[in-house]
């Protein structure tokens, strides 16, 4: 799914079977354990389960000519790989057309290996991008402490835990102790 496609509730487009769509989604969201390239196109398509309709059905048979295509496509775990954790982000601002939400992303390398991935609309509106970037930031510092206690109890001790993103001012706002207190705004309930 291109990054240009805009899904919405279409209260006017014509139905289709609702227990169809539901088992295909199922089906999808299975899949997305091995194929991690379709995890974003699937949750949006999700989002519509309660009243499908043919364009919302239309995605899905995109999603799938797409998997019949790439079906040399897959995750590689090599053995014996180095145990360096790093936390990878990014977020949209106000990405979610419907509701204006922003939508941020994680995902965590163990070594070359994807082991962690998350995609969500977050909960709160943000004013401004470098607030939906903080609040990305805070998502993922929270799975990274997780995974390096599941470590640890697994006799991996990581000291460093690097995060890449692009966001200068969410930098600088993680930085700077004083700007704290211009994030007591942001309700992330």
């Amino acid at each position: 799914m291109t990054t240009s496609t805009y899904l919405d509730l279409n209260e006017k487009g014509k139905s289709v079977d609702e227990s169809r769509y539901k088992g295909v989604i199922g089906s999808l969201f299975y899949l997305t354990t091995r194929r991690t390239d379709i995890i974003l196109s699937v949750y949006l398509c999700e989002r519509y389960q309660g009243n499908p309709k043919e364009s919302n059905f239309t995605t899905i048979q995109r999603i799938i000519k797409y998997l019949k295509g790439t079906t040399n496509v897959g995750l590689w775990y090599p053995k014996g790989a180095t145990l360096n954790l790093i936390g990878f982000l990014n977020s949209d601002f106000a990405g979610c057309k419907l509701y204006r939400k922003n939508t941020g992303g994680t995902c965590h390398l163990l070594g070359n290996s994807l082991v962690s991935w998350n995609c969500k609309k977050q909960a709160c509106v943000a004013l401004f991008t470098a607030e939906a970037e903080y609040i990305a930031v805070e998502s993922c510092c929270a799975q990274s402490l997780w995974m390096k206690q599941q470590l640890e109890d697994f006799g991996a001790n990581l000291d460093h835990i690097p995060l890449r993103y692009d966001s200068t001012s969410a930098i600088n706002l993680t930085k700077n102790l004083v700007m704290h207190s211009r994030t007591k705004h942001i309700n992330k309930a």
